[in-house]
């Protein structure tokens, strides 16, 4: 009989109380206990660099200390009020100066509550109701977020398919699924459908990067159809630059989400736009026919507000982007020469600031071609990793701006150890 260690039992002890042992996220058999800096531990005391970092929050890395200093200073003030509070105000400011196409914002406490919300705002100005969205896009777990987002069959275009139980048939019929990074396909969509609300794009999909022109063009499209594009920055805001994706590609959407970074590790989001777009959200201007109820116990909650400013005023200050794209072309260059090193065909995809690798020698430019040409590959590879004591998701790499030079070297070995444990299998 095996003696069951402290994580062990609390995966016996998660199997009894949650579906599938775990919160639906990530590997039910890791049981993380703390996390300090560039570096997590589990209930086994075993230690990680981690490049999860909470899928994406921890940008500064965990605990630091500036921020734990501000969110020490507001807890005996109020953890909570469900009412206006200044630091929320304050927040809702910085982030208003940050990113070009919020005007205003409404405080969520999810990114995925953020993206439904942007949807339903879309249809509410535009009083239409149809949604473009694209194969493989990831926007929350609404019904219209879930429709295309992993399919494990291909159907012809733009025909959605649902990848959750539950969802009505008819949500089906106010979906449009479109290729990544294919204008003339979105094009003719627009042509074809004059009751599209909105186009909803990830500017850089999961890992997968826009072809240049693609946003820009996705603007002119929406610009010359009346649709209004919504860009989910909740993984790109305040990462791929200060002022996110909008920054970084020079491409203004009509309305944004945003979240992950901006709560400093607690729960926050944002929908953001215009004020004459986020007057829908205003019962007393819009009126009763055209308000737009939202509402959330924790939305704008202090503690995750001065968490958020205070990370978003460490990455304003000078060279910290520079610094992330610096590791992070690091770690994408170490990779590379691993492979390359055992003669081991991959593509590295994404930004330095988030990114991955596909087992493939093809062009990597949307969903279907986003797929590893032998899936057993990236199974080897990850589970050598996390060996080696590198916690990643699957299919991400997070650069924090915690990671040192020791944490570089020790990622540098794994991956050679894991490109050369991959060769022994082919």
């Amino acid at each position: 009989m095996h003696k069951l260690t402290p994580q062990s039992k609390w995966i016996e002890r998660a199997r009894d109380v949650l579906p599938a042992a775990g919160f639906g996220n990530f590997d039910a058999n890791l049981v993380i206990a703390s996390g300090s800096g560039s570096h997590v531990w589990d209930e086994n005391g075993r230690e990680y660099i981690d490049y999860l970092i909470g899928s994406g929050p921890m940008l500064l890395g965990h605990g630091h200390p500036e921020v734990l200093e501000a969110v020490f200073e507001q807890l005996p003030k109020g953890m909570t009020f469900f009412a206006n509070n200044s630091q929320g105000i304050a927040l809702a400011e910085a982030i208003v100066d940050a990113v070009p196409c919020c005007e205003q914002v409404r405080f969520v406490t999810s990114g995925g509550e953020a993206d439904m919300y942007a949807i339903r705002l879309a249809r509410a100005y535009t009083g239409k109701s149809k949604i473009l969205k694209f194969e493989g896009g990831y926007h929350g777990m609404s019904a219209e977020g879930q429709m295309s987002l992993a399919p494990t069959h291909h159907v012809d275009f733009p025909t959605p398919v649902p990848d959750s139980a539950g969802i009505p048939t008819s949500v089906a019929s106010e979906m449009l699924i479109a290729p990544y990074n294919d204008l003339p396909a979105v094009s003719e969509l627009l042509s074809e459908h004059t009751d599209i609300a909105a186009i909803i794009v990830e500017p850089l999909q999961r890992i997968v990067p826009a072809r240049e022109g693609f946003l820009q063009g996705l603007r002119d499209l929406c610009d010359k159809h009346h649709v209004l594009l919504i860009f989910d920055e909740i993984v790109t805001g305040f990462r791929l630059a200060y002022g996110g994706a909008q920054e970084r590609y020079g491409v203004t959407p009509d309305i944004c989400t945003l979240g992950k970074v901006i709560g400093g590790g607690f729960p926050l989001a944002v929908v953001g736009s215009s004020a004459e777009i986020m007057t829908h959200f205003d019962r007393a201007r819009i009126g009763e026919g055209n308000w737009l109820m939202q509402l959330g116990t924790l939305s704008g909650n202090p503690v995750a507000a001065v968490a958020g400013l205070k990370t978003m005023e460490i990455l304003r200050r000078p060279g910290q982007y520079d610094r992330l794209r610096e590791v992070g072309q690091t770690v994408m260059d170490m990779q590379s020469q691993s492979l390359s090193a055992v003669g081991i065909d991959h593509r590295i995809c994404g930004d330095p600031t988030l990114f991955d690798l596909y087992f493939t020698s093809g062009h990597v430019i949307d969903y279907r071609s986003a797929q590893h040409d032998q899936p057993k590959d990236a199974v080897v590879w990850n589970a050598s990793l996390r060996h080696s004591g590198i916690l990643k998701s699957p299919a991400k790499i997070y650069p924090s701006l915690a990671l040192d030079d020791t944490d570089l070297e020790q990622t540098r070995q794994a991956f050679q150890t894991a490109a050369q444990e991959l060769a022994k299998t082919r």
